[in-house]
């Protein structure tokens, strides 16, 4: 077989196989030409979901006769010289106009600033149709027509119109979010107008902007370093989360990655927070050397190599979890917004919400000021008073008083408990809906894996063993990891081929239905055991237990517990959400209220 050299057409549609997948692939690459233009303005529009039509339009710097020239043949860039080490533009490679030119019409018009006019070139299935002088503002004009008419099987592999534009709407907000000083506008006869105004140095608006205003409300600040790695940007709260990863954004050096690295290290930051089969909402931003990342990887350049893939995923996950620490234990607002969707009917879900905090003095609720024996001074003498209840127990004349509380704390004083299993607890603007149940399962296992990083948990001998009939396997499985299991406090011995039987159980768990956690230990240790054991996953054995060890739906409280459950809650870490991810409890604003009753 002869060896033959293919010619630059070919060459050139052979690259377009990688380079442009789709026509969001082609979207992002010139957007991304544009944003290394210096570009503070660009428009894109689309028709037949980009098949058609994408044309994508800035105000940069523009180029010449010569440039255009140069920019549709392959490996030309003004990007990087002789090393790819110091990389610091979004564009690097020479192939993007080359190769959506050799599959597609393509027409380039642009203008330096500094130019009396401008020029245009066209290329038609890689072959240059003509290079002239033509009409144009500052900047750049890229218009792609019939995207894989010359390559007509690729056709066969792309989605309907509508995916397609969604696609290219992905890629849009992506670099709307890396790039907060640019306005950019997207538009076409398959969608409706989209547009992003510029934000400057406002990250966490242009954030807003793309994914939603109850994102900033939901958001907690991210800012580590890690030898010379610096993470930047915002977390959501735990029960902030959407049912795909596609609201988690990850920018390294400024690029828009989809990197599995960091797409896992945000996974793991979340481990035990979120309920399975739901996803949190980051956006984060990591800068680094040019030399410490290979860009190079893919000819997409959506994934990256660390030179110390360690360091970045201990950098995040830390970040991250610390965040979630500090301020992480407090509820979506989305929660409350639910809560307010499931009311009567008759209330409006869209009205618009009031825009000035709820006050006592303005609201259209306010005690009349005449009729002063409803006044909020006088009714404050209640506060000191026991919430009723039904239990009837006799009162120890010795018997300390129940401690008052007061609603100037974050999570309020409690005021009732509704179904044996909800407190509503009174804050100074608003009320809190609790879950005990849920809340009590958090707080016991921070209290267990807190405990497991200093010593061995302390146990309570049980009087009499209990026994528990289970599969000689489970047996077999549990008794493999006896000793790690000791160090929770739980310790078991083997009785008989087919049961086990239990002699200690972790002290803080107290009453503990020790069948039903045998059972659950078992079945979770089958499903994911390893050669490791469970050493690795300690911390899940623990939030089981904290699950069968907590306050229990049904349980009626005292007004005192109420409150110290709530007071321990607000100094615990992560207490806004129980192990499984679900909340804990629900914040409802006095103003939220007022409409309900249409006041606002």
């Amino acid at each position: 077989m002869t060896i033959r050299q293919l010619s630059e057409t070919l060459i050139n549609q052979i690259a377009a196989g990688e380079v442009i997948e789709r026509p969001a692939s082609a979207a992002k690459e010139l957007i991304e030409n544009a944003l290394d233009a210096g570009a503070t303005r660009i428009e894109i529009a689309t028709a037949g979901g980009g098949k058609a039509l994408l044309r994508v339009s800035d105000n940069g710097s523009g180029m010449d006769a010569a440039d255009l020239e140069l920019a549709v043949r392959r490996h030309c860039t003004s990007k990087i010289s002789q090393t790819l080490d110091d990389i610091r533009t979004l564009g690097f490679r020479g192939e993007a106009l080359p190769s959506i030119g050799s599959v597609a019409r393509l027409s380039i018009a642009s203008r330096r600033r500094d130019s009396a006019g401008g020029n245009e070139i066209a290329v038609t299935g890689g072959k240059i149709m003509h290079l002239r002088p033509a009409a144009a503002n500052p900047g750049t004009i890229v218009e792609v027509r019939d995207l894989f008419f010359a390559t007509p099987a690729r056709l066969k592999f792309l989605k309907t119109e509508k995916a397609e534009a969604g696609a290219i709407t992905e890629i849009v907000k992506r670099m709307a979010i890396a790039f907060p000083a640019v306005r950019f506008v997207l538009s076409g006869s398959d969608r409706t107008t989209l547009e992003f105004p510029a934000t400057g140095d406002d990250h966490l608006a242009r954030m807003a902007q793309v994914l939603g205003k109850e994102f900033r409300d939901n958001a907690i600040a991210l800012d580590a370093e890690r030898e010379e790695v610096s993470l930047t940007g915002f977390a959501g709260v735990p029960t902030f989360n959407r049912g795909n990863s596609a609201h988690q954004y990850a920018f390294v050096n400024g690029r828009p990655v989809q990197d599995k690295l960091i797409l896992s290290a945000i996974r793991g930051a979340y481990a035990e927070t979120i309920p399975s089969g739901r996803y949190p909402v980051a956006v984060l931003s990591i800068m680094l050397d040019p030399a410490l990342v290979d860009v190079n990887v893919h000819p997409a350049k959506s994934d990256v190599r660390f030179r110390d893939p360690g360091l970045v995923r201990g950098l995040i996950v830390g970040a991250i979890r610390e965040a979630l620490a500090r301020d992480g234990s407090r509820a979506a607002t989305t929660g409350a917004s639910d809560m307010l969707r499931s009311f009567r009917p008759g209330f409006q879900p869209n009205a618009p919400r009031p825009q000035a905090p709820w006050s006592a003095e303005t609201s259209p609720s306010r005690p009349y000021q005449q009729a002063t024996h409803f006044a909020e001074r006088p009714q404050a003498s209640f506060d000191g008073l026991s919430t009723p209840t039904a239990r009837a127990e006799p009162q120890s004349s010795t018997a300390p008083a129940a401690p008052e509380a007061t609603t100037r704390y974050p999570l309020g004083a409690a005021r009732a408990q509704i179904h044996a299993n909800y407190i509503v607890a009174q804050t100074e603007d608003g009320l809190v809906i609790v879950d005990q149940h849920a809340a009590h399962e958090r707080l016991v296992f921070e209290a267990m894996r807190k405990a497991l990083h200093s010593k061995r948990l302390a146990s309570q001998v049980l009087l009499i063993p209990e026994i528990i009939d289970i599969p000689e396997e489970d047996c077999d499985r549990l008794m493999q990891h006896a000793a790690e299991l000791a160090e929770l406090g739980l310790a078991i011995e083997r009785f008989g081929p087919g049961a086990i039987a239990v002699r200690e159980t972790p002290a803080m768990l107290g009453e503990v239905d020790a069948g039903g956690l045998i059972r659950q230990l078992a079945d979770e240790i089958a499903e994911w055991d390893t050669a490791s054991g469970l050493s690795a996953k300690l911390e899940y054995v623990a939030a089981t237990m904290a699950c069968h060890g907590s306050v229990r739906s049904g349980r009626r409280l005292r007004p005192e517990e109420m409150n110290a459950l709530l007071r321990e809650m607000e100094v615990t870490p992560g207490s806004g959400q129980c192990n499984h991810g679900r909340p804990t409890y629900i914040e409802l604003k006095l103003s939220d209220i007022e409409r309900l009753f249409g006041r606002s």
